[in-house]
């Protein structure tokens, strides 16, 4: 299968990256079903990425429908190290205003179904992965450096994003919850592409573009897709901008993946006892760890 080190999911009105060139569709199979779609591997400022909408082309799953297992693991076969993740998301601070992007280092999980997407482990094999910063600083960096060459781009690093299960937007009360415990923005899909991404050993960091300020604010009372779909249109010119210049400094950074090894002691159950169909499963992922 062809090799590519870094790959980019695209979220909501993040379909395709009209910059890359000699682009090729790549399907690909994985013990956890099919991705979200074909990837579409080309070369971005001469460097060969793998580009995932996440959604589907035509946005045709909700975030609880989606494979994100498949999604991780499909980039983890076509040997990649660092995933940008772009995705929408509402804000739930003044400070971070509708066209803003925010490069969150910090999750929290408010989803409700999607206990089996979040990870990699279980049926014969448990793991427990460090996530205590569940963001790649190094990527981190890479994106805010990137966000300063775009003209009038307003990037803010750190902060929490709030993962709701959705697909409804907030309900005000819960809003205004999210706020008074000091979350800073709210979507519907990062936190478990990070949790896998750490499984899959792959770096993982997250450029999220503000479209609302969700319900909380007194001018923004019921979030609608129009006004969603008003700032995206806004921001995807400038997070392809961001992304042609992170993929070059991803790829010239000279210092390798820092979360190489982050499964090597993650893993309780001893090689001896796993489940023979598990292991086989996540050979990808784990089987440079099996008993010889």
């Amino acid at each position: 299968m062809e090799q590519v080190n870094i790959g980019i999911i695209g979220g909501s009105g993040l379909y395709q990256m009209p910059e890359l060139k000699n682009i090729r569709e790549i399907e690909v199979g994985t013990p956890f079903g099919k991705p979200s779609d074909a990837f579409i591997v080309g070369e971005l400022e001469n460097v060969k990425v793998a580009f995932l909408p996440r959604h589907g082309r035509g946005h045709k799953l909700t975030p609880t429908e989606l494979p994100f297992r498949a999604n991780i693991y499909a980039m983890k076969l076509l040997g990649v190290d660092y995933i940008l993740s772009v995705s929408a998301v509402g804000s739930l601070q003044k400070q971070y205003a509708p066209t803003d992007f925010c490069i969150p280092d910090q999750f929290f999980d408010r989803t409700r179904a999607r206990a089996e997407e979040s990870t990699f482990f279980g049926n014969g094999i448990v793991g427990h992965i460090t996530f205590s910063h569940p963001v790649c600083a190094e990527l981190g960096d890479i994106l805010e450096a990137s966000c300063k060459t775009v003209e009038n781009l307003k990037v803010h690093r750190g902060g929490t994003y709030l993962c709701m299960e959705g697909p409804a937007f907030s309900t005000k009360a819960e809003s205004n919850v999210y706020r008074s415990w000091g979350m800073d923005i709210i979507g519907m899909t990062n936190l478990q592409e990070a949790k896998l991404a750490r499984e899959a050993e792959i770096a993982y960091a997250t450029l999220a573009l503000v479209t609302d300020y969700d319900c909380w604010h007194e001018e923004h009372d019921a979030v609608s897709i129009d006004m969603v779909v008003e700032y995206l249109h806004k921001n995807v010119r400038n997070a392809q901008l961001v992304l042609k210049e992170a993929v070059k400094r991803v790829a010239t950074k000279g210092t390798p993946n820092p979360f190489a090894g982050a499964t090597r002691n993650a893993i309780f159950t001893q090689p001896e006892h796993w489940s023979a169909e598990t292991a086989k499963k996540l050979e990808a992922i784990i089987g440079k760890y099996a008993a010889k």
